[in-house]
């Protein structure tokens, strides 16, 4: 399947999905994942290793956290140089007061945001995607 690069098409297609669980931000200043943690992301940070986990491991690992998101998968295959979707769907949810941590992978787009907001939050997002579905418009901007 080819990635998807077009404003509208990724929009209406973005299927967002609730991924279960309770994830986590910490980080290791050492650079090395804790042995029994498997994390969702990670990125490197002169600072340290920041690790994205579910919530679970990093309490079993002992790694302190303050921030616990729920995890939102957009379910289209979104290419890596496409311009518009993170701005879209940030934008989207600020208007509702909600912060929004965006990783790409190689296939999709994943979000987090608040854990205790996920679901308004998926609510908003097919909002956004039955918008851009309905609207004739071919031009790049939803």
């Amino acid at each position: 399947m080819a990635a998807e690069s077009d404003l509208r098409r990724l929009l209406a297609g973005m299927r967002p999905e609730l991924v279960p669980g309770r994830y986590v931000f910490t980080t290791v200043a050492d650079g090395r994942v804790p042995p029994g943690v498997t994390p969702v992301a990670t990125v490197a940070e002169a600072e340290g290793l920041t690790l994205v986990l579910r919530e679970e491991e990093a309490d079993r690992a002992g790694l302190g956290h303050d921030y616990t998101a729920g995890r939102i998968t957009l379910r289209i295959h979104s290419a890596l140089d496409a311009v518009g979707l993170t701005a879209a769907v940030a934008a989207e949810l600020a208007s509702a007061g909600l912060s929004c941590n965006v990783v790409a992978g190689f296939h999709h787009d994943h979000l987090f945001v608040p854990h205790e907001r996920a679901a308004e939050a998926v609510r908003l997002l097919e909002r956004l995607s039955a918008r851009s579905a309905s609207h004739p418009s071919s031009s790049n901007e939803p």
